[in-house]
């Protein structure tokens, strides 16, 4: 028998907690199997919720050994999802309530709560772990200073906060902060440190330390380089300083997330610490870096000032995300992190945003809240930061953020706080552009032009599609960065940014001598899908000459689409328009390298199967990868002397460094042979895989030899040589699925699956492994719908041992609704049945049931 449909929380029935607590004391007695954890919490009536009120407390899989109020034994008995203390039992005034539970860290497969990996005790809280380790008030507005004691025969004992007294088998921690639970952390283990010193700015000095296992602390330098200049970045951008005398950072290998920011002791998946010149790509170092600064921005967006509730997520998260957005963008080449955070906005969010999953940026309700960990709530969420800043300017940002930090340190605020300081240090009116956190869809933006006597006007009209639950779309504010060009490719009216605010609006550029070019979004300063009536020729000449990076790179990418959807749709031949612009692109030694990679880049299969349904063609992944291939092939045969000499002329032999400039030089040089390997057979990549000395030109090297389709001897000899690195093995796998023969895909991952080092259990393998399947689009779309099987069976496995992991990984069904109705049928039947599966997580239920919503018509 089914469990009851779960009943959503609704952003609505929101009431303040009717307790305050005044401290938390808790000791940790550590077992693997029978852990006992002691709490001791002061708790006080809150004056916000007058009147007697029964204590709930919240856990889940406890085994409840003793619980007290003011010392005395109380008789009370656990349900399924926590404890209620009546009324009738607690004092009029403050009381202390007291726990003993015990729990099994050992047999904790859903990485929630305090779990082992690899014979180490380590945490994850955030959302609602922390009831998984002792009944408490787990919500983000109950907020209290946490003394910890930790009882173990582990070396190595962390928590939250300043350490204090220690001993043979003990230690304490006190964390002077009030915070959260979800931020608690706890790590325990066999660790060694890689330790550094960082002094503020007021004087004081911070001890630093990366912990991790032995023979990983040679795989920290760049983390503690990146934390560092986190560090210094955030005092001179935002004026914010570190708080405590240690900063600890931990490298776990089983982790469901990427990163935890708990305060004073940040948890990481090991991927996103430990990088080596031989083990790291340069796409590793980049996101290490980006997420080490991001952890460690939460200190004050996210753990100083939190949420008042989850419904709240996008205020931290949005926010922290454009911080970090913007740290990369001063530490390597701002363009490149523009055109890199579209793309992943695009690839993600836009088709979160147009599908079952839409959802506002602030939700009004969920089920699960593991599953709005999404790119809405943080891509979009950044996004929508970005508007404001652009919209208020630099001066008025930094004032609005200067009250924030000021009015609302130690609070758990709301998106309602977050305007309302805007609104004071600007006196702007923003219940407008509200609807940015309310609303959910991405706006569609038509452009029309009229050009009359040394006038010319742009209209613009919005229009966002309805969203479930959501039917009627009023109009937002919309910033649009818009620059004119003269025909001889001059700039005549630099970036200006248009504010719209209707349905439709005009806006007049008076005084020109010639019809202009419009640059239309530049820096792609608003989330919406421009609509503007164009040719290959504007296209191309937008290429040649607008001095905006982004929208330079924008009129390729456009010009590239257009062609692709002709080709696969239509049968039409290679353009040689595109095909002349990408070798000039390639040889305009004035452009920066990452830019012109990314540049050379062809759209991705999967945004070519949007852009087809967009123009209301049923998408044929198999005509989509071939007609994705020959493009490639035309480019590199009409282009092949500049292929070859940028290729030649970018080898250096000087030491590796990770920076923003030698990276660049990689990715244009890599991207060069991915041409080349269509028309040289895998010469080239295969003397790079024998003489690389770095993973990035090794492992760009395998995928070429995959893609020519020679790289069976490579995969051996990669993993001969990797086979005792976990991180590097993750990458094995995962290039064989992104680069394999995509008609074999599905046989592959059966190979792979049966392979010794596929363990299942860790997040990072069974990502890497079915992750890439879901990424090789053509494979994974095969007409035979063995991968959609493949996909599904391996969730049905997952999900009664780590739920959260298996709920994320179904949005490789969301887009189903696209494609012809063979493979909808196929994906629904998959559906059907992963929905069925008699006691299937409310995680998976939720997603599931949400993505079949997409064909319920």
């Amino acid at each position: 028998m089914k469990d009851a449909t779960p009943q959503p929380t609704l952003l609505a029935s929101y009431q303040p907690y009717p307790y305050r607590i005044g401290d938390v004391a808790l000791t940790f007695r550590l077992d693997p199997r029978t852990t006992r954890v002691l709490s001791r919490i002061a708790f006080a009536p809150n004056p916000d919720r007058p009147g007697r009120h029964d204590l709930r407390l919240d856990g889940g899989g406890l085994t409840l050994i003793r619980a007290a109020i003011e010392g005395a034994d109380i008789d009370v008995t656990a349900d399924d999802t926590g404890l209620t203390i009546p009324a009738a039992l607690l004092p009029d005034g403050p009381f202390t309530f007291e726990a003993e539970v015990e729990i099994a860290p050992e047999t904790n497969t859903a990485l929630e709560g305090l779990y082992m990996s690899g014979g180490m005790y380590c945490t994850q809280c955030e959302a609602e772990g922390f009831r998984r380790i002792t009944f408490y008030p787990d919500r983000p507005d109950v907020m209290a200073p946490f003394t910890v004691r930790i009882e173990s025969d582990m070396p190595v004992l962390l928590s939250n906060g300043n350490p204090g007294a220690s001993g043979a088998g003990w230690a304490e921690w006190t964390d002077p902060w009030k915070k959260p639970a979800y931020l608690f952390a706890l790590v325990a283990g066999d660790l060694v440190a890689v330790r550094d010193r960082f002094t503020t700015r007021s004087g004081r000095e911070v001890a630093l330390a990366i912990w991790v296992r032995k023979g990983d602390e040679g795989r920290c330098d760049y983390a503690m380089d990146s934390l560092k200049r986190s560090m210094s970045w955030d005092e001179e951008v935002y004026g914010r300083e570190y708080d405590l005398d240690v900063f600890n950072i931990v490298a776990v290998d089983d982790f469901n997330m990427g990163a935890m920011e708990n305060k004073g002791l940040n948890i990481f998946n090991s991927k996103l610490v430990l990088a080596s010149p031989e083990t790291a790509t340069d796409a590793d170092f980049e996101r290490i870096e980006s997420v080490i600064a991001h952890e460690y921005f939460h200190n004050w967006t996210g753990n100083r000032i939190t949420c008042r509730d989850w419904f709240q997520l996008c205020l931290k998260e949005g926010l922290t995300v454009f911080r970090d957005q913007q740290f990369t963008s001063d530490m390597r080449s701002a363009a490149v992190k523009r055109i890199d955070d579209v793309l992943q906005l695009r690839a993600r969010q836009f088709r979160e945003d147009t599908g079952p999953l839409a959802h506002p940026v602030r939700p009004d309700s969920y089920v699960e809240i593991n599953n709005f960990y999404t790119a809405t709530v943080y891509e979009k969420g950044a996004e929508v930061i970005g508007m404001l800043k652009r919209l208020v300017g630099d001066e008025g940002y930094a004032s609005a953020l200067a009250l924030y930090f000021d009015r609302h340190d130690g609070d758990a605020a709301t998106i309602e706080d977050w305007l309302k300081v805007f609104e004071d240090a600007t006196g702007r009116d923003l219940s407008q552009f509200k609807r940015w956190y309310t609303d959910a869809g991405t706006p569609r933006l038509h452009v029309s032009e009229a050009w009359s006597d040394g006038t010319y006007t742009l209209t613009f009209t919005q229009k966002t599609a309805p969203t479930p639950g959501q039917d009627q779309k009023p109009p937002r504010v919309i910033p649009i960065a818009v620059g004119l060009l003269n025909p001889n490719g001059d700039e005549v009216v630099p970036t200006t940014v248009l504010e719209m605010t209707e349905t439709s609006q005009s806006f007049r550029f008076e005084g020109l001598a010639a019809r202009p070019v419009p640059s239309i979004l530049r820096g792609f300063s608003a989330p919406v899908m421009l609509e503007r009536k164009t040719d290959q020729a504007e296209r191309a000449f937008l290429l040649a000459h607008d001095t905006d990076p982004f929208n330079k790179w924008e009129a390729g990418r456009a010009l590239a689409k257009d062609v692709l959807t002709g080709m696969i749709a239509e049968g039409r031949a290679p353009s040689t328009r595109l095909v002349e612009a990408m070798g000039a692109v390639l040889r305009d030694e004035t452009l920066d390298p990452a830019f012109r990679a990314l540049c050379l880049w062809l759209p991705g299969e999967d945004d070519l199967a949007q852009a087809l349904a967009d123009a209301g063609r049923v998408p044929d992944p198999a005509a989509i990868h071939a007609g994705r291939e020959a493009l490639a092939r035309a480019i590199a045969e009409a282009n092949a002397a500049a292929l070859s000499a940028a290729y030649d002329a970018l080898a250096s032999s000087a030491p590796f460094s990770p920076d923003a400039g030698p990276a660049g030089r990689r990715a244009l040089r890599l991207t060069c042979l991915a041409f080349l390997n269509r028309i040289d057979g895998g010469d080239r990549a295969a003397a790079l895989f024998a003489g690389a000395d770095n993973m990035t030109e090794s492992a760009g090297a395998l995928a070429a030899l995959l893609d020519a389709g020679r790289g069976e001897a490579a995969i051996a000899a990669f993993h001969d040589r990797w086979q005792g690195n976990r991180l590097v093995i993750d990458e094995w796998f995962m290039l064989q699925m992104l680069h394999g023969n995509p008609a074999r895909a599905p046989e592959t991952a059966r190979k792979l699956a049966a392979h010794p080092d596929f363990d299942w259990k860790n997040p990072n393998r069974f990502r890497a492994l079915l992750g890439g399947l879901a990424a090789n689009h053509a494979g994974f779309h095969d007409a035979s719908g063995a991968g959609y099987r493949f996909y599904a069976d391996w969730l049905l496995r997952l999900d009664p041992v780590n739920p959260q992991t298996t709920a994320r990984m179904t949005t490789a069904f969301e887009t189903w609704a696209r494609y012809d109705a063979d493979r909808q049928a196929l994906i629904r039947a998959e559906l059907e049945r992963i929905a069925g599966q008699p006691g299937l997580s409310r995680n998976t239920g939720e997603m599931v049931g949400r993505i079949l919503g997409a064909g319920a018509a």
